[in-house]
This record gives C-alpha cells, structure tokens and sequence, in this order.
C-alpha cells in the first residue's frame, strides 16, 4: 500500500493491484471542519468504526418528473436490501464532486446523468445498519435528470422503481411493516 508522509498508509491516489486489473478505490478522510487529512482504501473504511469521509447522494427524476429509488443488492457489506436514494458514492481524491457523481451514474445504473445540480450542499450523517457497519460521512446531495431507464449492476442494485416524489415527503404511518 502507498503511504503518506506520516507513514500511516493513507494514500493520495487510486492504484492497481499486482497482478490484477481492479482499481483500489480510495475515499477522501475528512477532519470535522469537512477538511481533508488524508485517504483511505474504501474496502477498509466501512466498518463498525467508520471515519468522517467525503460522498455524494443523488435523487435522479425522469422526464416526467418522477424519482428514482433503488434497492442495495443483497450483498453488498453496508444496508444490503434497502429501499434507498437513486444511487450514491465517493469521489476519489482530487475528483471533481461533478464528474463523481456522472462516473458513478454510469457504473451503478447505466445511466448518462443530465443537470447535475446540488440540492443540500452541507449534509452530514452517521447511521449504523443491522450489521453494525456505520456510515460517517459529509455527504452533498445532489439531483439530477435522465432519459432512460436504469441498466443496473446487480452487484449494487437488485430491484428500482420510478415513483412520484411527493410520495417521499408523505408521513409513513409508526408500526409500519
């Protein structure tokens, strides 16, 4: 692993593995100010005791105006199963928040994203699902419009739906199953 100049093996940028043609993605760590201190490799940061680190959230509406929702396909390590936002992600150090958000589209949906656009520049969360992984992260959240349907990868997505939004903002009754 490349180190950073405090030796605590936090690297800058994204980098190969030896023998292998996958990418180890990184994610921006962040002091509390939102500043950042450094990188970490994604597959190592979502755990029990996750960092501050940077992300993106995006509610992508269709040209008549509906919202897309997907499902987190069954296996993936944090919330597997749960009806969430259109999708999400991280930017890789020095990526643009913008061109973040339009790779990840394109990876997790299939999607060419239109209109990017922040709707809630300083969101900040922590939440832990059932398995006890816990998300800590500066999260922007952005909309944005498509002209298709979703071709999603079944790794990330198993199941979506286009909804009308106002849908979102109705009450959801306590008890609930």
């Amino acid at each position: 692993m490349d180190m950073d100049a405090t030796g605590s093996g936090l690297s800058s940028m994204n980098v190969k593995r030896e023998n292998d043609s996958s990418m180890i993605e990184y994610v921006v760590l962040l002091d509390e100010h939102f500043a950042p201190i450094g990188t970490a490799p994604k597959a190592v940061v979502h755990t029990t005791e996750t960092p501050l680190h940077l992300a993106f959230s995006c509610y992508v509406f269709d040209m008549d105006g509906r919202i897309l929702i997907t499902r987190r396909a069954l296996g993936k390590k944090a919330w597997p199963g749960v009806w969430s936002n259109s999708f999400c992600g991280h930017p890789g150090p020095g990526e643009d928040p913008e061109g973040a958000l339009r790779r990840r589209g394109a990876q997790e949906l299939g999607m060419t994203v239109s209109e990017p656009s922040v709707a809630l520049a300083d969101f900040r969360y922590e939440a832990q699902d059932v398995s006890g992984i816990v998300e800590n992260e500066f999260c922007p959240v952005w909309t944005a419009t498509v002209s298709s349907d979703p071709r999603p990868v079944v790794d990330e997505v198993c199941e979506w739906r286009w909804i009308d939004w106002r849908v979102l903002i109705e009450p959801f009754p306590v008890g609930a199953g």
